[in-house]
């Protein structure tokens, strides 16, 4: 009785001293009472594991890059919609002075606006807010390229578009350090800005022909962007690319 105390009491010490053998041991004895798997089981649920793991990443991949694409095939539409605008009308839309004359939208009768709230001022700038004002420039802009089939919708209307982050997407004249027009993309994630920087500019938020910042406001300044020279991952970015 005596012996069977004291080996009690020395199994309580060493599984105080070394919890993670006693563990060990307990998981092992409990294997041992059922039916144990052999190897050629313990391939196959291991190779199931590694195809699921392969599975889930490529499809993560697959939806980054889909992503990454929809966002330059916006940059690259609107581009083309402007330059096609301004190639054909020699003006650029929202600031074309003749649009009212232009669009038969405008002079249908059907709620068409005073001219002075549908065109521009031509003197080769479109001018206003990335998140545009009602009829001015950077929102008449959207009409104009409608009123002529560049991008689908109706003349009417100055919504502008939205990105694949749910961000709004709008154009002016200079955001940051960057001159001429930019257009600007709402709400970015911080490793897809981190990407498309080191695939078409140098890699910092506050230089170059891209750059970004974390207020929506201040890309409507010409001042230096707040984010300082490197995106973070947990961050939303508001981006602007050369036009």
């Amino acid at each position: 009785m005596i012996l069977v105390n004291i080996r009690s009491v020395i199994k309580g010490i060493y599984s105080l001293v070394h919890p993670e053998r006693e563990a060990f041991m307990s998981i092992e004895k409990s294997i041992r009472s059922q039916a144990g798997l052999t190897l050629v089981e313990i391939a196959i649920v291991l190779l199931i594991v590694g195809l699921l793991i392969g599975v889930i990443l490529k499809g993560q991949e697959m939806v980054l890059n889909a992503k990454l694409k929809k966002i330059d095939r916006d940059r690259s539409g609107i581009a083309t919609a402007t330059l096609a605008y301004q190639d054909r009308y020699r003006q650029l839309p929202g600031d074309d002075d003749q649009a009212s004359a232009r669009f038969a939208i405008y002079s249908d009768g059907v709620d068409d606006p005073l001219p002075a709230d549908i065109n521009g001022d031509g003197d080769g700038s479109i001018d206003g807010n990335w998140i545009a004002l009602a009829n001015s420039e950077t929102s008449n802009m959207w009409k104009h390229l409608r009123a002529c089939d560049l991008i689908p919708g109706s003349g009417d209307s100055a919504i502008q578009p939205r990105n694949t982050y749910g961000g709004v997407i709008g154009v002016r004249d200079g955001s940051l350090l960057i001159n001429g027009h930019v257009t600007i993309f709402g709400a970015i994630e911080g490793p897809i800005a981190k990407i498309i920087e080191s695939r078409l500019d140098d890699g910092s938020p506050d230089s170059g022909h891209i750059q970004s910042d974390f207020a929506e406001a201040l890309m409507d300044g010409r001042l230096v962007s707040s984010a300082g020279g490197s995106y973070l991952d947990t961050g939303r970015y508001y981006m602007a690319i050369s036009l």
